[in-house]
């Protein structure tokens, strides 16, 4: 992804290098005020995401034969799906944010992953009618809440800009993206499906007695012209006084309180989704051949995934984050790892950790703090900090759609007779 525009407004921090949000603001001047406008609908976010557009006839069937999720019902303007492209073990490759304009199904992607998932889709293609190409000249900006709505009518109100619109790879793309006046700079809007169950998917959260801590959550993106975000940020910031821009750590503060799996940041190269609770979102169970269903079949039916995703909410006394990789402890027992990590602006320092499943519910966690050591560049152990779950996927590691008993018990149960 190109570095975002937002990221020369007066008071906008780079996010580190080598970070998956390298090419978006950190923050603009206050991540806690940011965050607190996010939640309120008052703020936009750069999003660090890459975008490819698949063209033809044949792009939603396609697509449905090579992802977890029926994509095939899409139409213009339904707030699209979320899907995922796993390998035949059943790992996640990708996890995409898919809309449809009529003309193109749009698919987000993490950032530096668009090159990736357009080698694979034309490699995928065979003698479909399906043109894949990733668009740098588009990207993706966020927003909660009745935000969301108002950053998408920003974009409507937001003249494209013809001669940039020109620039785009493909002569045809440039045309959609330039001739469609009555949607201004709006390609597309997404809204997160995040944490519903939707239709044919099913949840690692059985038997917990509390709301989803992601229950209020109600995030989404709206897809614009490179050329635009700075327009379109300034039509959104024009229409009402109190709202701001926000950074990403505001608004992954809000992901990690939400419990939302985030490909870059929960999925090493093992995880399988039913550990990260993605099979609320992102598959459906029933619809057919695709690779990786195996094991999204074994696992909800004969077995229980590995690990499970939890909220760890820190001990703030100590002052110390730690970082994502941080080794989370039971006692002595290294039982799992942080894969995110944020400071809340109510709560204080949050975490996502991908824990043993049988770690008991409620175990109090231990959370390593690192630092890099200058005269030797290596990372060591400084400390810990106290850390309490809150429960996302339960340690039981049974679906609402597992099977009350194996298939086949009551024949092995027989042959015991």
């Amino acid at each position: 992804m190109r570095p975002s525009p937002l990221l020369s407004r007066p008071g906008a921090i780079a996010t580190a290098p080598g970070d998956p949000d390298e090419a978006v603001p950190a923050h603009l001047g206050d991540p806690g005020r940011e965050q607190a406008a996010l939640t309120e609908g008052r703020a936009a976010c750069a999003l660090a995401r890459d975008v490819v557009a698949v063209t033809g006839p044949d792009r939603l069937s396609w697509l449905t034969t090579l992802s977890s999720q029926v994509l095939t019902s899409l139409e213009p303007g339904d707030g699209g799906a979320e899907a995922l492209l796993l390998d035949a073990q059943g790992h996640i490759t990708h996890a995409l944010a898919a809309l449809d304009d009529g003309h193109a199904l749009w698919l987000v992607t993490e950032a530096g992953g668009g090159e990736d998932l357009t080698a694979f889709l034309d490699s995928m293609r065979f003698m479909l009618r399906v043109e894949v190409a990733e668009r740098p000249d588009v990207m993706a900006l966020g927003a909660l809440g009745d935000g969301l709505d108002a950053l998408a009518q920003a974009a409507r109100d937001t003249r494209v800009d013809v001669a940039d619109a020109a620039e785009a790879a493909d002569p045809a793309d440039a045309a959609e993206s330039a001739g469609a006046e009555a949607r201004g700079s709006l390609i597309g809007l997404w809204r997160d499906p995040w944490p519903g169950v939707v239709e044919g998917g099913t949840s690692y959260d059985v038997g917990l007695e509390r709301p989803h801590p992601g229950e209020g959550y109600r995030a989404g993106l709206v897809l614009v012209p490179a050329s635009s975000v700075s327009a379109v940020t300034t039509a959104f910031l024009a229409t009402e006084p109190n709202r701001r821009l926000a950074g990403a750590l505001a608004w992954e503060a809000l992901r990690i309180e939400a419990g939302r799996p985030r490909r870059a940041r929960e999925a090493d190269a093992r995880a399988i989704p039913h550990e990260l609770d993605w099979l609320r979102t992102a598959v459906h169970l029933t619809k057919g051949c695709y690779p990786g269903q195996e094991t999204i079949a074994r696992t909800l039916n004969l077995g229980r995934p590995p690990r499970r995703l939890a909220v760890l909410q820190l001990d703030g006394l100590g002052g110390g984050l730690p970082q994502p990789g941080a080794s989370v402890r039971m006692g002595e027992r290294t039982v799992g790892a942080v894969t995110s990590v944020a400071r809340h602006h109510e709560l204080g320092p949050i975490a996502l950790a991908l824990l043993r499943r049988a770690v008991p519910a409620g175990e109090q966690l231990t959370v390593e703090i690192t630092e890099v050591d200058e005269a030797t560049g290596e990372t060591i152990a400084v400390g810990r900090v106290d850390a309490a779950q809150e429960l996302l996927v339960s340690p039981e590691g049974r679906a609402q759609a597992s099977p009350a008993e194996r298939p086949g018990a009551g024949l092995r149960k027989g042959l015991r007779l």
